[in-house]
Parts: C-alpha cells; structure tokens; sequence
C-alpha cells in the first residue's frame, strides 16, 4: 500500500514531488491565463463552460487516488495506470485545454507507474504519456490553425506554423528530459529502498545465525565441562573413595597400609581439585588478562609442566601486531592441546613452534606420546573446539597421528 511506501525515507521526495506537481496543476486550472477578453466574459458559451470546477474536482480525485496504489493483480494496476491517463485528459478538457495542468498530471501518472511496475512497465507508461503530450501538442497546434484560418483567411500562415512547430519541438524535447530524469530518480529511490530492505533482512538473519550459533556454542561449551568433569574429577573422586574405604579396612590391622591408603587419597584430591582449576579457566571470559601472549604462552606452559613432569622444548618468535582474536584463538588452541596430551597421550616431551610473519601465523605441537587414529576419534569436543577456532579466522587446521607415533597439530592463519 503507499500509506506504507510514504513511510519510507526514500519515498517521502516523490511524495514531496506529488504535492507540487498537484499544486501545479490547481495554479494552472486556476491561473487567468489562457480566458477570453473580459468583454467575451459573459457570453453564453462561456458561461456554460465547467471551467474551473470540473477541473478541480478532476484534480482533487487524482490526489485522492495517489492516497491508496493498488497492490493486487496486474489487471487492478493497469486499469488504475489507463484511469490516471482518463483523468489527465478530462482535466485537461474541462480546464480551458492549459498545457501546464497536462504536463503536471502525466508526471503524476509516470511517478505512480514507476512505484506499480517493474522498469519496462515504467517505460510503456513513459512512452504513453510522452505520446499523449505529443498528441495533446499537435491538437492544439491544428485547433490554433483553424483558429488563425477563420479570423484571418486570406493570410500566409508560414511564419506562424515555424514559430508553433518550434515552440511544439521544444516543448516536447523538454518534457521528454523531464520524463527522462523522472524515471533515473525514482527508479534510484527505488533501488536504494530495496538496497536497504534487503540489508536489513541480512541483518536480521546474521542475529538470527549469531544466536543460534552462540545457543550452540554455550551448549557445546556447557557438553565439554560435563565431559571432562566427569572423565576427570569423577574418576578421581571415585577412585579417592574407594581409598579411603580401604584405609579405613586397614585401619586397625595394618597402619602402614592404611597410610599408603590415605596418601594415595591425598593424591588423588589434588589431582581433582587441578583438573577442577583447569575447567574454570578455560571458561575465563579474558584468557590473556592484558598480557601479551608470549608471556600468557610461557606461563601456561610453565605450569603445564610443573603439575604434569612432562618437558616442554618452546620455539616462539611473535609480532605485537597480532590482533585479539587471534592471540585468544591461539591461546585457546595451545591450552586445549595441552589439555589433551595431560590427559591421554602418556608423553613426556613436547615441542611447541610458533611464529609470525607478514604473511601470518604457523603453530606446531608435537609429542612424541602414545597417539591415537584420528579417524576413530568422532567425539572429541577438545579438537573440534580447535577446529572451528581456526576455521573462524580462515585458518588451516591438521592433525596428524597414528598409534605409537605420538600426535602433531598444525595450524595456519592467515593475516588478518
């Protein structure tokens, strides 16, 4: 409806456009111009001429329309094209036949037609109403020679035809600029409209994705503490119970036992209580905390290697143009592998390499533990974390490992 396309920003100009072109053709229809000689006045046939009512109520209907544009079938809007053509005509017949109030209206019809029709419906309208001015032209040019004739029969009329055909030309080369320029203007309103509908339509569904894939995220993140609670701390704590019961078996008969029983519960507690600390700081919002990520990088693996006796051999060479993102994505990915060699690789040595460049940024983790076969590997939330990671940033993301060989990530990104 156009009550809905005046809303718009870009549609209030022809709305603008509209209302000045209709007070054109009311100041045209109403302008002394173009009446007979006030002693002519009052003869009967202009007396009985509806002039300059009918014209304005011709206009006043045009406006009316142009309130509501038709939005069903084809059919609806080319009868509501051809009535607005009807109308310029009737005005036109019924307002003393003023070129102005004719030029006016046609535009009228062309703006409308450019908002009801793809472009070549906006030229067939175009076409008509150029047409239909260059008829209206040519009726008065042949009314004003029958005129010219009867008033002055025995006249040569040449001079006159040249400066009539002459102002008919210009006129006509007028109009059709003005049609020209019409149709370039609306149909970029109208362009710049659908550009921004359909922007935002891909706003809305980049929120859409963003929620979906955050909803995802967090349930994934929340699947992958579960997992590790219980394959870790569970495991611990069930073993701990179960030492403690014999502990407190060995009590009375056998102290010594029972001590070896309470160490190794002792043991296990710790152990909990790390991989407890492990989880809630790979949920921490921040992982660098306003350190760099060289110096973030040597204390992971620090205490990395402090709690798990396994030997670290670092090789890092970083820039301080890294952006955020990518220092997060490869603190994340260095802690998740780490994570994943504590727990199951049974290595002692590790090999950490990353450097770098112009063209980006290369990390390598190497153990030398027990390895796994990737291809068994489906449920591992820990290197599908990494995966998408470094997916995200239009990075490279390979694994590379067999049973007895130990397991070796690569990773590449690109500058960003």
């Amino acid at each position: 409806m156009k009550n809905e396309l005046w809303s718009d920003r870009s549609f209030r100009l022809l709305l603008y456009l509209e209302w000045i072109l209709l007070g054109v053709a009311l100041i045209a229809t109403l302008s002394p111009l173009g009446l007979p000689p006030p002693h002519r006045l009052s003869s009967p046939r202009w007396r009985s001429r509806p002039f300059p009512i009918g014209a304005i109520g011709c206009i006043g209907l045009f406006g009316f329309l142009g309130l509501r544009l038709p939005t069903g079938s084809r059919l609806y809007q080319v009868l509501y094209t051809a009535l607005g053509f009807g109308l310029c005509w009737l005005a036109v017949f019924l307002g003393g036949r003023r070129e102005s109030l004719f030029f006016a209206l046609l535009l009228i019809v062309v703006i409308r037609a450019c908002i009801l029709f793809p472009w070549p419906g906006r030229l067939t309208v175009a076409v008509c109403a150029y047409f239909f001015f260059i008829l209206r032209l040519l009726l008065r040019i042949y009314m004003a020679m029958q005129r010219h004739n009867a008033t002055r029969p025995g006249e040569i009329a040449s001079e006159w035809l040249r400066i009539a055909f002459s102002f008919a030309l210009n006129s006509a080369l007028l109009f059709g600029l003005v049609l020209a320029f019409v149709l370039l203007l609306v149909g970029a309103l109208l362009s710049e409209r659908q550009s921004r509908q359909a922007l935002s339509k891909a706003n809305d569904r980049l929120r859409q994705y963003a929620l979906l894939i955050e909803n995802q995220a967090t349930l994934q993140e929340r699947t992958r503490i579960a997992r590790e609670m219980h394959d870790s701390v569970g495991h611990s704590l069930t073993a701990q119970s179960i030492q403690l019961e014999n502990a407190s078996v060995y009590f009375a008969r056998d102290p010594d036992k029972s001590r070896h029983h309470l160490k190794e519960a002792q043991r296990l507690g710790k152990e909990a209580l790390k991989d407890v600390r492990q989880s809630v700081a790979s949920l921490r919002n921040s992982p660098l905390q306003g350190r760099s990520l060289e110096l973030a990088l040597k204390k992971v693996l620090q205490e990395f290697q402090q709690t798990t006796q396994i030997k670290i051999v670092p090789h890092i060479r970083l820039q301080d143009s890294l952006t955020s993102e990518v220092q997060t994505v490869l603190y994340r990915v260095v802690q998740e592998a780490l994570t994943n060699i504590a727990k199951h690789s049974q290595a002692d040595r590790v090999e950490l390499a990353i450097a770098s460049s112009f063209k980006g940024i290369d990390l390598e983790i190497k153990d030398n533990g027990k390895g796994f076969e990737p291809r068994e590997n489906t449920t591992g939330f820990g290197l599908q974390g990494m995966r998408e990671r470094v997916e995200a940033l239009g990075g490279k993301y390979s694994l590379y490992s067999q049973p007895g060989f130990g397991c070796q990530v690569c990773i590449t990104i690109p500058a960003l």
